[in-house]
């Protein structure tokens, strides 16, 4: 995707093309009135904040500062916002050993944890679905088992997240482009620049993302402090979320939560450019089978069998 912007594109360009009358200027009071009444992303510098590409690293620390204020005022917690950048020479890549995974949802939890994810309304990243052996039909998958001993006799488990497609179709509808792939594979949003239409849900063939229908609940002490602003900073209301394969931790040469708390090691993640990596030795060496592969997504996540 082009680095660019549209000039045009976005809630915020309406502002600037018609403010001048009054009938804009009510207008524009009766868009603001719910942000007011929101507890994150209040104020109209967030509302008319340029796009995360446009911002100088100026603007982007005080923007931050703003967030962790903000956060301190909702939920009484102290927090440490950072932007992580890519890192050159590195294409992320994730395999998941499906001989191996338990079904336990250990990967969920953790994810829920280290990103800061609604507990009400809940709000997870990955989902496992529990399968039949022998078939990967995971349109007669169960999302929802509730056995409390896993693994079941005659199943095998898949867990499913954002695959960071190279060939992303969610990117590709969002009106204002406020989600877009970086140059380490990761499919990134900016929180405060989407309008969310949700086009990238429906347009996710692997039913990935997530919207914020209220206002986020989690409690004060289970709040990770350590945040990433286009990872697990706590979202506003009415956006979209994902997996973001845990930048604020990967891009400091660190391992996914979910992928350190598997117990059966089930979880592969790496460099896919560097030949030495493991995540590159199970490319050239295993069978791997990737989801939904007619969809045309080119996944960079992958799923494989010992045998």
């Amino acid at each position: 995707m082009s680095e660019a912007i549209r000039p045009t594109s976005g809630r915020r360009s309406f502002l600037k093309a018609g403010i001048g009358t009054m009938a804009a200027i009510a207008a524009a009071a009766g868009v603001l009135e719910p942000l007011r009444n929101s507890k994150l992303g209040t104020s109209l510098s967030a509302f008319l904040q340029q796009h995360y590409k446009r911002l100088s690293p100026e603007d982007l620390d005080v923007i931050m500062k703003r967030l962790e204020t903000e956060i301190a005022v909702r939920y009484g917690a102290r927090v440490n916002i950072k932007d992580y950048k890519p890192i050159e020479g590195v294409e992320f890549g994730y395999a998941l050993n499906l001989t191996r995974c338990n079904g336990s949802r250990r990967c969920v939890y953790a994810c829920m944890k280290e990103n800061n994810q609604s507990h009400d309304p809940g709000i997870q990243y990955i989902k496992v679905l529990e399968l039949p052996s022998g078939s990967l039909n995971v349109e007669k998958s169960d999302h929802y088992y509730e056995h409390e001993e896993v693994p079941q006799d005659g199943k095998f488990y898949m867990p499913v997240q954002c695959q960071q497609c190279k060939n992303p179709p969610c990117t590709k509808v969002c009106p204002v482009e406020a989600t877009w792939t970086e140059s380490d594979g990761i499919t990134v949003i900016d929180y405060n620049w989407c309008i969310g239409c949700r086009y990238c849900m429906a347009a996710c063939p692997y039913e990935a993302r997530r919207f914020n229908f209220s206002e986020p609940e989690i409690p004060k002490e289970e709040i990770n402090p350590e945040m990433g602003y286009l990872s697990n900073r706590i979202r506003p209301r009415g956006v979209v979320e994902k997996c973001h394969f845990c930048l604020h931790r990967t891009r400091q040469g660190k391992n996914p939560a979910c992928m350190e708390v598997c117990p059966t090691g089930a979880r592969v993640f790496g460099n896919m450019l560097d030949p030495d990596s493991e995540i590159s030795f199970i490319l050239r060496n295993k069978r791997v089978y990737i989801l939904k592969e007619d969809a045309g997504t080119i996944p960079r996540f992958f799923y494989y069998f010992d045998k």
